[in-house]
């Protein structure tokens, strides 16, 4: 019954002990890596449990100032366009018991394309799972000690730093991003509409999975509930 929580843990911590640069430098260049369009859209964003709420408007928002503060800073000679479709969120709130230690957490989807061939590098759209940094207020549960626009804000942050993450791995594993002769950087408005489309497009198939996941957070949650008001009782 607490898989889930285990799993949600082990991915805090393993997310705190990867290094990735501050966005107050420069960066090291992924290959020839500029960003053209940030694409981000949130057709049928899922709220998980016990999460406050917050717009689809709002979310869009943060994650593509992330996105683009991140990434607006890379100068290489060639065009990649991001597709970001939002998925589902938690953004913990108060009143939950400590003993939970509830976590916020993002899912999203990410298509890069390739500008100069007008094609998807990567054609199965990437999920990523973004949570919070494990820190001194995060540690007893966000939602006790950030409001949700904090949240919000270190979410996508985190979102942005690992789309950093995957796509440098991918351009080490698959040179996504190798230098080309002869093209000059120049994103068409024809490129912006096909990003814009794709992943609204492809949204059922992982809404559904999302919607999964947050009945199985649900049922995790009472159960985990009832043992401990269980413990509690027989102590």
């Amino acid at each position: 019954m607490f898989r889930f929580f285990t799993i949600l843990i082990a991915a805090v911590f393993l997310t705190a002990c990867e290094n990735i640069d501050d966005i107050s430098g420069k960066p090291t260049p992924i290959g020839e890596f500029a960003l053209g369009h940030n694409v981000v859209v949130a057709p049928n964003l899922v709220m998980g449990p016990a999460s406050r709420e917050a717009s689809d408007e709002d979310w869009i928002a943060s994650v593509t100032k992330a996105i683009d503060d991140r990434f607006s800073r890379y100068e290489g000679e060639q065009l990649y366009h991001f597709g970001v479709s939002l998925e589902g969120y938690v953004l913990a709130q108060p009143g939950i018991p400590i003993l939970l230690s509830p976590k916020s957490a993002l899912i999203l989807k990410l298509t890069v394309w390739d500008d100069a061939a007008g094609k998807k590098l990567n054609e199965e759209p990437e999920q990523i799972t973004v949570l919070e940094n494990l820190d001194g207020d995060s540690v007893v549960g966000s939602g006790l000690t950030k409001t949700a626009e904090e949240q919000m804000l270190a979410l996508s942050e985190n979102a942005a730093k690992m789309i950093q993450r995957w796509i440098t791995r991918q351009h080490r594993q698959e040179k996504w991003f190798k230098r080309r002769a002869g093209e000059e950087p120049e994103a068409s408005e024809e490129a912006a509409e096909k990003v814009a489309e794709e992943p609204a497009a492809e949204v059922e198939e992982p809404l559904e999975q999302v919607e999964e996941a947050v009945e199985e957070v649900q049922t995790d949650l009472a159960e985990s509930v009832e043992t401990a008001e269980d413990e509690t009782a027989t102590n």
